[in-house]
């Protein structure tokens, strides 16, 4: 699953949230499912929730999420609640402009 909005926030957790879990329970044969979230621009507390229920999801059919493009925020945040071990995660690759 791709995320496309720009940014998770209050005003959008729900959506996003029901999102997520809709792509994860619809990947029937995969016990692996990916979530690419390279789109997000500006988020919020409200990305971890979001996070922590689709990993909950996840969980509850025997599925292993994996976290994609992950801004260092993101990172930043699941480390400030202790959270950062409860996830598969690869950050999101900084471009390199000094070439």
């Amino acid at each position: 699953m791709i995320i496309h909005d720009q940014e998770l926030n209050l005003r959008n957790a729900v959506a996003v949230s029901n999102l997520g879990i809709t792509a994860i329970k619809e990947a029937i044969d995969k016990t692996n499912v990916e979530i690419d979230m390279s789109a997000l621009k500006t988020l919020d507390s409200s990305a971890i929730a979001v996070m922590v229920e689709w990993q909950r999801c996840a969980q509850s059919l025997n599925k292993q999420l994996h976290f994609t493009g992950v801004s260092a925020s993101i990172i930043s945040l699941l480390a400030v609640y202790g959270l950062q071990q409860y996830f598969t995660i690869t950050p999101i690759t900084p471009i390199n402009t000094s070439l």
